[in-house]
């Protein structure tokens, strides 16, 4: 995996770590006619799940995402309890040609956790138009299974999805959090344009498993989290960092012993960062696109300022050399915790 980093790296054209005049890199999203920038904007964080979030602002990052280039707008209905969806369809709503609308469903957990995910063709249905009316839109671009239901065979739960590709309500399909194998049976019955799960310094199992996948069938791998959940910023020093209300404090990454050695991952990000006159979160943005130009990155932001220094990372080049520091210093079995709270980890299809 680090040779094909190493080829990919040589096609990235050389970029200062400023926001400049380059014009947004256009990719067209596997297995589909739609273009998407490289870098895309997860809105999850503006739904407040790590701390407070103010709509006017949240409003206001996505109208300067899609003014800078960047098309990817991602959401979910499990957000916010839809909250999110509606706050999105708010700001897109006089620009929506310019927008590539992702959305998420059955992702049931909040409200079912004995269940975690609902893949059943009537609930696939009934959450896609929900969505379409929380959205104010008559199509979703890219509509993924966020959680796969492991009591419906995913065929079924795909079959009813491609359903509404013929009937123009979604233009391409997805997954999220699925293994190989489930991503292999699902592409069987419709082509599958994206599959999202976590890809970061601290996170990088995909690399040697459902990347290669991707890259053979040729869907596209949506990479959320590609900040470590904020651990990659240099922000998080310890639980103090955390608001009260903040999500992140249930996850085992951010307890205790965990917590103490995980921090220890900002150190050489930092040490790269000051050579190259960047910020950390630049640096693990750039590590996640020399990965691979079929690799999207869609790091949450809810400010603009955030959302600036976001896009400004997509004009860094990282050297083979410098890879190979990241991964030298930061190996794939470095963090230490598991990614959720063990009580759902369940739910992933992994």
């Amino acid at each position: 995996m680090l040779r094909e980093g190493r080829r990919r790296l040589a096609h990235r054209r050389n970029r200062s770590p400023t926001m400049g005049d380059n014009a947004m890199k256009i990719r067209k999203l596997g297995n589909s006619d739609l273009d998407t920038s490289e870098i895309g904007l997860g809105c999850m964080t503006m739904a407040g799940i790590y701390g407070p979030a103010d709509e006017d602002q949240s409003i206001a990052t996505i109208h300067a995402s899609i003014d800078a280039g960047v098309n990817f707008i991602d959401t979910a209905d499990a957000y916010g309890g839809g909250a999110n969806e509606i706050l999105v369809g708010k700001a897109i709503s006089d620009r929506r040609d310019r927008v590539l609308l992702a959305t998420k469903f059955g992702n049931i957990y909040a409200r079912d956790s004995e269940r975690g995910a609902d893949g059943r063709p009537e609930y696939v249905r009934a959450a896609c138009e929900a969505s379409l009316q929380r959205l104010g839109t008559n199509v979703i671009d890219l509509y993924f299974q966020h959680r796969v239901d492991k009591q419906v065979p995913i065929e079924d739960t795909v079959g009813a999805m491609a359903d509404l590709v013929k009937e123009g309500k979604v233009r391409a399909i997805g997954l999220s959090e699925c293994s190989s194998e489930t991503l292999r049976r699902a592409h069987a019955v419709h082509p599958i344009s994206a599959l999202q799960s976590e890809l970061s310094l601290w996170t990088q199992f995909a690399l040697e498993d459902q990347v290669p996948v991707c890259r053979e069938l040729g869907t596209t791998y949506v990479a959320y989290s590609p900040l470590g959940r904020g651990m990659l910023t240099g922000a998080i020093k310890g639980g103090a960092d955390l608001a009260e209300k903040d999500r992140r404090r249930d996850h085992p990454r951010f307890q205790g012993d965990n917590l103490k050695h995980n921090v220890a991952v900002i150190a050489p990000i930092e040490a790269l960062a000051k050579r190259k006159g960047c910020t950390p979160a630049q640096i693990a943005l750039a590590w996640v696109l020399a990965q691979g130009d079929d690799i999207l990155p869609i790091p949450g932001s809810k400010r603009v300022e955030h959302l600036s220094l976001n896009i400004a990372a997509t004009e860094i080049d990282l050297s083979a050399d410098e890879v190979q520091e990241l991964h030298d210093s930061i190996p794939p079995d470095f963090t230490a915790g598991s990614r959720y709270p063990d009580a759902q980890m369940w739910t992933l299809d992994l």
